[in-house]
């Protein structure tokens, strides 16, 4: 029952944002690089407080952004740059999150005032004059944050993080993370190593293993 409630309360709320996400597959249509519209929606959606605001934000991103579920938990003040962004289920972002493109895993938690940047290319410099480029969507590279990762609050990302692994909070991350493990501190530096997690096992497993320990030693 209550999975249909809220089902249906994604559903309207789809219809409520429908005509925002119309505009962005208009300007979609028009130039191929161009965000101006789909960032003046980000930042509107951005602002509605309290649970309407979260199903809000979670509507419009599921119709604008490669993929969003509708599992998905937006806090508030968080925006999502670019289109090209994918959120998988039961993924979390705290408040006032920074997200550029990315790749966001299952049951990821991003804490509050965290950044996720589009790779760590964005800005070129310019070897005659020494000038720093502007902004080109041409050096956009999408980060990918693997399953059950743990970022904490007012991280800086710019590299990929592996399955499992955690980001202290603070860190500043310019390099990819192996999974499983811990990182900390500007820039981020490994802390420790988690141990595997066992795959669960199968009914028939189970059963085998109960006979197994069952039996009297010879």
């Amino acid at each position: 029952m209550r999975s249909t409630i809220k089902l249906i309360i994604n559903r309207f709320c789809q219809l409520l944002v429908l005509p925002m996400a119309i505009t962005c597959w208009l300007e979609t249509r028009l130039t191929s690089h161009s965000e101006a519209i789909f960032s003046f929606w980000t930042h509107t959606v951005s602002i509605f407080p309290g649970l309407p605001g979260v199903f809000l934000r979670r509507a419009f991103y599921s119709l604008t952004l490669e993929k969003c579920s509708l599992n998905a938990y937006i806090g508030f003040g968080t925006i999502f740059a670019h289109r090209s962004t994918v959120v998988e289920d039961n993924v979390y972002t705290g408040i006032y999150c920074s997200i550029g493109s990315a790749h966001l895993g299952k049951n990821s938690l991003i804490g509050s005032h965290s950044s996720l940047l589009s790779g760590n290319t964005q800005h070129t410099r310019n070897e005659v004059n020494g000038e720093w480029m502007a902004f080109s969507a041409e050096n956009i590279k999408r980060i990918d944050v693997a399953e059950n990762v743990w970022i904490g609050e007012g991280a800086i990302i710019l590299a990929s993080i592996g399955k499992g692994s955690l980001v202290a909070a603070g860190a500043v991350v310019n390099t990819n993370v192996k999974a499983n493990i811990v990182v900390a501190g500007n820039p981020a530096r490994f802390v420790k190593s988690f141990e595997p997690i066992a795959p669960a096992l199968t009914p028939e497993q189970k059963l085998s293993e109960a006979v197994l320990t069952s039996q009297p030693e010879v």
